[in-house]
């Protein structure tokens, strides 16, 4: 779905991964940029909370990222609800979402503010964790949520159910619930398969399974996953990778498409994807492979 290419950009946030040096620097350039063209700009760590306060508030009308994929998925988190369109510059290795490398901000900034853009919506989950009828945690993500062994080495058993009606119970280091988009992160390393990001399916990935399902599980964007800590030693549960919650024996799990969408500004062509796919795939930028 396209967003309405009349849109006056006049508040813009520069969030910068707060571990990259270099990404201050560059978003304070840009910053300077963006206000020497009349447009309220304002720069910032990632980890600023009063900068996350303002985004949250919808105090915006584009979020620019400045690091990885990680710094896009907890910029989506802030910007989803409100319906902020974020711009990824790469500052970092991977880039399955980013859009553009710091040296071409001056052209794509010319084309955002004539218009020649595109919005693309990713799909998000919605998690709720239960302790029998207490929803103890609640939470959306871009990429997936993983339900996980913690401190012991030893597999769970997660009872999986899809609209109330139980599936398998699998004995394995985890279990991933992704959307398309993650198809390319967690799950992909577990062996999923690699799903276009305009899909609205759910991707169900179990990670070294013992003696259970150990084939990925394509699910229509209406079912509602429900998992079950069948296990006396415990497991965590992780939204995105962010810090985990702690489950214990009987904890439930739901995962459903959530009301929200990521929107990512993107002036490539549609077919873009693919094409950024085969270049990651080949030269894998995370292990150093030229």
């Amino acid at each position: 779905m396209s967003k309405d290419q009349t849109m006056r950009f006049s508040k813009i946030a520069l969030l910068a991964h707060p571990q990259i040096s270099t990404a201050a620097e560059q978003a304070a350039w840009m910053a300077e940029d963006l206000s020497s063209r009349g447009i309220d700009a304002i720069c910032g760590n990632l980890n600023d909370l009063d900068l996350q306060e303002q985004v949250v508030a919808a105090g915006f009308d584009l979020v620019v990222t400045l690091g990885g994929d990680g710094t896009v998925l907890r910029a989506a988190h802030l910007c989803a609800p409100n319906a902020i369109p974020i711009l990824p510059v790469n500052m970092g290795s991977l880039g399955f979402l980013i859009e553009l490398g710091p040296d071409e901000w001056t052209e794509a900034l010319t084309r955002l503010l004539a218009g020649e853009y595109w919005i693309e919506n990713r799909m998000m989950l919605y998690t709720a964790v239960w302790r029998g009828e207490e929803l103890i945690s609640e939470f959306d993500v871009l990429n997936d949520t993983v339900i996980a062994r913690g401190d012991h080495l030893r597999p769970v058993h997660l009872r999986a159910s899809l609209d109330g009606q139980a599936v398998t119970t699998y004995v394995a280091d985890a279990l991933v619930v992704s959307t398309p988009t993650g198809s390319t992160a967690y799950a992909l390393a577990a062996g999923g398969p690699i799903l276009p990001p305009e899909l609205q399916n759910i991707l169900l990935v179990p990670v070294a399974p013992h003696l259970s399902i150990d084939r990925a599980i394509v699910l229509a964007k209406g079912a509602t996953v429900s998992v079950t800590v069948l296990s006396d030693h415990g497991c965590v549960v992780s939204g995105d990778g962010q810090l985990p919650l702690h489950l214990t024996i009987g904890d439930k799990v739901e995962v459903r498409a959530s009301d929200f969408y990521t929107q990512l500004v993107r002036f490539q062509d549609g077919d873009y994807f693919y094409r950024n796919l085969v270049s990651l795939m080949d030269q894998n930028p995370s292990a150093g492979v030229k």
